[in-house]
């Protein structure tokens, strides 16, 4: 899988359908891979959301139409997808730090976001540790939580902290974070479940408001990650989509599961700060 070639086919589909309603479902559809490892592996790849990049240019392309003469901003706003005019002023606002109407008159400064050119560039070179491993179905306990993919950046720190303040620790530690989407990107392709769990021990009660979830068995690869948290897992994410990947010739994705493993904070005299800390990405593959 060649995922500059990939996302480069992406952003070339976003170029030309940039005026319709294009989805998350749409792109990674024409581009051959599910919306699930498609949204993580461009928002790794490209530090913002597949949508964060489509508002960035649509509002962008506004601003150079409402600076030439005769747009009306009504036109402009319904053809870059927005319902009302002042929807499309709050966001135009944000992004470019002046309304469309100051916009139309001369010397108004406006911010550019130019479309994501891919640049191949030598890398890797490193070894990268990682071992393939068959692992049977097991169940889950935890506390439960949709998110949106756009969304699930900021969210998800939020649904840890609240799991710890409401005392749900005491349950449920958190050995594990686990992205579930079984569809992979299902019917709007926008939408994930994600899991704070445990194993499941079935000879006790479940507390209430926590469920059980039992993974598939898979083959996973597996890849350890050492160093204090959150930098040591997002780099090693990074690597997956940018090294690992485009290297990878026997295996593939198999499914729409990602577990993080964390070992107990406990054992580590700086807990997940600890440069010495452990933690673990699985992700499923199978056979190409």
């Amino acid at each position: 899988m060649e995922w500059a070639q990939t996302i480069s086919d992406a952003v070339e589909y976003i170029e030309d359908h940039i005026t319709e309603d294009i989805t998350i479902n749409d792109i990674a559809k024409h581009v051959c891979i599910s919306p699930f490892y498609f949204q993580k592996g461009f928002s790794l790849l490209c530090g913002l959301t597949v949508m964060e990049y489509i508002r960035s240019r649509r509002l962008a392309l506004a601003g150079n139409e409402l600076s030439s003469a005769g747009a009306k901003v009504i036109d402009v706003a319904l053809k870059y997808g927005y319902d009302s005019p002042d929807s499309f002023t709050r966001a135009f606002t944000r992004f470019h730090g002046t309304t469309p109407s100051m916009v139309q008159k001369k010397g108004t400064m406006l911010k550019s976001f130019a479309p994501l050119k891919i640049k191949l560039t030598l890398e890797g070179g490193y070894i990268m540790d990682y071992r393939i491993t068959q692992k049977s179905s097991f169940t889950v306990i935890g506390s439960s939580k949709s998110f949106r993919y756009e969304e699930a950046k900021t969210e998800i720190p939020r649904f840890w902290a609240e799991h710890y303040a409401a005392g749900r620790g005491e349950h449920v530690c958190g050995m594990f974070g686990i992205n579930i989407d079984e569809q992979m990107g299902g019917k709007a392709g926008d939408e994930f479940e994600y899991l704070i769990a445990d194993v499941y021990n079935p000879s006790m009660d479940i507390p209430e408001g926590f469920v059980t979830k039992t993974i598939p068995a898979f083959t996973w690869a597996v890849f350890p990650c050492r160093g204090a948290m959150p930098d040591s897992l997002q780099d090693v994410n990074t690597k997956i989509f940018s090294e690992w990947l485009p290297a990878l010739k026997d295996y593939e994705f198999a499914a729409g599961y990602c577990i993080e493993m964390y070992d107990d904070a406990c054992k580590y005299p700086k807990g997940t700060s600890d440069e010495n800390y452990y933690s673990e990405i699985w992700i499923p593959v199978k056979k190409k």
